[in-house]
């Protein structure tokens, strides 16, 4: 069965372009439901199965107390799975068609103060070492661009142009963007570029990427968000930080500063203008507390 599985995962790898991450999503789920079915019900062929095996494990993944976020994901993934079976003629009758996924509501992003955002971005001058401009680097671009973590660890030196000040960066489904970037992330890197690069890049001439650890290696997502959990808790932030806070922060920040609605999706890379929508609830949000502290009639 998990043959399929890996010919479903290569063609949304392949033709539909989709990250390695979500590849891995995938595979996790489809896994599970056909590990689940071999040994409920021994199946061994997807084209036996029928609406009620599936039934089953949708009940055993509530009783496994996972949230309604994740059931969604994990029926989403199941019914993309059968769509590609009956596509290839492997199926005759979609076994999902009458599984519901649960309801969730629309989740709203968290959002840190200007202030908050300001003394995180201070956090890395207390360090010594190439570490102090790479980090200071790091946050910077992250928050003046709103780039994903994915996106900004994977970076490479050429995607940077630092005279025009912008940078280029592959978004989801491997979508190409172009996004500018300010004078104090400008100064940031350009300080990174100069000494702390080099310094962390040691003997090792060949490497491309932008950021680094400290073997001189590729910094990657998990080493940045243990990079950013350490700044937020220096910086002495209560609430959880993660990258996608950052990305959050700067897309209310801007919506807050005046930027269009479609300025911001271009600057996120949304493939629509409806999921980046959710933002004017936090900047609607402020201005109802500006106009509940200022005017004079006000409760």
């Amino acid at each position: 069965m998990k043959t399929h599985v890996n010919s479903f995962l290569n063609y949304l790898s392949i033709e539909k372009g989709f990250s390695g991450n979500t590849i891995v999503a995938y595979r996790n789920d489809l896994y599970s439901l056909a590990t689940f079915l071999a040994q409920k019900f021994s199946y061994s062929a997807w084209k036996d199965l029928t609406a009620d095996a599936l039934s089953e494990f949708v009940l055993d993944l509530q009783s496994r107390e996972y949230s309604r976020t994740t059931i969604a994901r994990k029926i989403a993934s199941v019914k993309s799975f059968f769509s590609f079976l009956i596509d290839e003629g492997l199926m005759s009758s979609d076994p999902s068609e009458t599984i519901r996924s649960p309801r969730i509501g629309r989740s709203i992003p968290k959002a840190l103060s200007e202030k908050e955002v300001e003394k995180l971005l201070q956090s890395p001058l207390a360090l010594k070492g190439p570490e102090r401009a790479r980090d200071k680097a790091m946050l910077e671009l992250l928050y003046a661009t709103g780039l994903r973590v994915t996106e900004l660890v994977s970076l490479d030196l050429h995607d940077l142009d630092l005279a025009q000040g912008i940078v280029r960066c592959r978004g989801k489904g491997g979508k190409e963007r172009i996004v500018p970037y300010h004078e104090t992330a400008w100064e940031a890197l350009d300080e990174y570029l100069g000494v702390a690069r080099p310094t962390l890049l040691r003997q090792k001439g060949g490497e491309s990427a932008l950021f680094l650890n400290q073997r001189g290696d590729r910094l990657t997502r998990q080493g940045f968000w243990l990079i950013l959990k350490a700044h937020a808790s220096r910086a002495g932030i209560d609430t959880s930080v993660t990258p996608h806070t950052i990305r959050h922060s700067f897309a209310t920040h801007m919506l807050r500063g005046g930027a269009s609605l479609r300025q911001v999706q271009e600057f996120l890379g949304h493939a629509s203008v409806a999921t980046t929508q959710v933002y004017t609830h936090l900047t609607n949000e402020h201005v109802q507390d500006e106009y509940d502290r200022t005017h004079p009639r006000a409760d």
